[in-house]
């Protein structure tokens, strides 16, 4: 089908924008995913906890103080008091990751919209709606179902 060949694509090529990208800024793709997840955040107004960062990455605690370590390390994230929690911390993104992460994507985010803003306006909601299913179908607990042999009549995507 159409729909899925298209969709494995543009899969594939996210997964290698990113390793590009991690690799562009000498960091391994969960470090990057950390930064782009805070500086989102930021923009959003709200403060990132390691306990949100952690889950939000799919890691560990002790990861998430190394990785905050790291990062904190290369200049990238610091640590500040929270500002309504004296007992918790927040993370925040410096100058320096907010200048990197522009200068690699601002190009690409232009495009990304350029694109969107091409799709004509009635046509939006039906392909935002097939974008939200198919994230929802893999981010259901039963995704991989019992890891039989698969249905011959499915195309793989992934």
């Amino acid at each position: 089908m159409g729909l899925l060949r298209a969709l494995r694509r543009f899969r594939v090529a996210d997964r290698d924008m990113r390793r590009r990208m991690s690799e562009g800024m000498d960091m391994n793709a969960t470090d990057v995913d950390a930064l782009r997840y805070v500086i989102a955040h930021e923009r959003a107004r709200e403060a990132v906890t390691p306990r949100a960062l952690a889950a939000y990455l799919g890691i560990s605690t002790a990861s998430t103080t190394k990785l905050l370590d790291r990062l904190g390390r290369s200049g990238h994230l610091r640590r500040d008091p929270h500002p309504r929690d004296r007992r918790s911390v927040v993370v925040v993104a410096t100058d320096r990751a907010h200048a990197e992460v522009r200068e690699r994507l601002a190009r690409m985010h232009r495009r990304m919209l350029e694109v969107a803003e091409a799709v004509p306006e009635a046509s939006r909601p039906d392909v935002a709606r097939f974008l939200d299913a198919m994230a929802d179908c893999l981010s259901a607990e039963d995704t991989l179902g019992d890891l039989g042999p698969p249905d011959a009549s499915t195309e793989p995507i992934g």
